[in-house]
């Protein structure tokens, strides 16, 4: 019996054809690549059916707050966490999916900066020649980490950031920069870009990314089952394979 099916099976997930439901999930790209690999198996052993629609965490906050009719929303914990507070996610529906680690990646073909420490990193940046951030809270915190580390002036005219949801990978294949910032996950699928490591030690970003059941939810049980199936212990070995590691 297939993984996936002893799975469904263990966690009482099977669905009749008439059980059968669509479920739409909004969510984050950092599980892209994990997801589009998961969530066939899901649909394979219950019978449902799943539409995903992918953004960075702010289209998924302003999907979620325009009313979006859909069952779940994954997204950074502490945007979950805003959106529960706001009564715009089921209270108590908040679960814990996968931990990401923020990495730094150059074009293909260029040398590898030393990034053993925040300082090794600092001194990298200023020679380098162009940079790219993430729209979203990775860039968010890297634009913070380059004020610490007072070299946002010298940056300044060779900084990109990517608008919301847009892939660093591939604004750095199109040129526009030379060393970038985004989620492990992110950068493993792009041709043309070679990934350096996580962020140092010293400076490093553990992002968690969670999920929470809309109200209007018009499937939540088979979305119930979907968090479980992607949340189980099973799943660790796809999760790890796509940069991600289990919460």
């Amino acid at each position: 019996m297939k993984v996936a099916l002893r799975l469904a099976l263990g966690l009482g997930l099977l669905a009749s054809a008439a059980d059968a439901a669509e479920i739409k999930m909004i969510a984050s790209n950092a599980v892209k690549e994990t997801y589009i690999e998961l969530v066939p198996q899901f649909e394979k052993a219950t019978g449902h059916k799943v539409t995903l629609s992918w953004g960075g965490t702010a289209d998924v906050i302003r999907c979620v707050n325009a009313g979006e009719v859909a069952d779940i929303a994954l997204a950074t914990s502490e945007a979950i966490d805003a959106l529960l507070k706001g009564g715009k996610l089921v209270a108590g529906s908040r679960v814990d999916h996968v931990k990401s680690l923020t990495a730094v990646a150059v074009r293909q073909g260029l040398p590898k900066p030393d990034i053993s420490s925040g300082a090794a990193l600092s001194r990298a940046l200023v020679a380098s020649k162009s940079v790219v951030v993430s729209g979203g809270p990775s860039g968010t915190y890297m634009l913070e980490l380059f004020q610490k580390m007072g070299i946002a002036d010298s940056l300044k005219a060779k900084l990109t950031q990517t608008p919301p949801g847009a892939g660093v990978g591939d604004a750095m294949v199109k040129g526009a920069g030379d060393i970038g910032f985004t989620q492990v996950s992110e950068f493993l699928h792009v041709k043309g870009v070679e990934l350096v490591g996580p962020l140092p030690k010293d400076v490093e970003l553990v992002t968690t990314f969670s999920s929470g059941l809309l109200p209007n939810a018009p499937q939540p049980e088979a979305a119930k089952a979907l968090v479980r199936f992607l949340t189980a212990p099973a799943t660790a070995a796809v999760v790890k394979k796509n940069g991600l590691e289990p919460s």
